[in-house]
């Protein structure tokens, strides 16, 4: 597995390296494309990729990135600070974020 390094490092390489250059928004039964005006429900897209990471301090602050691809094939990442599961989001959201 390829190693992303920080939080940051691995947003600037999914960024730059792999074309994730949307940030989607989790906003309840659907993700978000502000800059575009799009939504999307679980079924119109697929997380390609699960990144955790723990804080220098405090292994309790996790935050986990997640590399997503839309059914019209637009890429792009959701950052979330404690996981899906402390969000208020629809069930359907939750089971496709969960961490396999």
């Amino acid at each position: 597995m390829k190693d992303y390094g920080t939080l940051s490092q691995a947003i600037n390489k999914l960024k730059l390296e792999e074309g994730y250059t949307i940030d989607f928004n989790l906003v309840d039964e659907h993700l978000e494309n502000k800059k575009d005006k799009e939504k999307y429900t679980a079924k119109e897209f697929d997380v390609d990729k699960v990144l955790r990471f723990e804080g220098m301090s405090d292994p309790g602050d996790n935050s986990i990135l997640y590399a997503i691809t839309t059914s019209n094939n637009k890429k792009g990442l959701l950052t979330d600070v404690y996981g899906a599961e402390a969000s208020q989001v629809s069930k359907e959201i939750l089971d496709k974020l969960k961490i396999k």
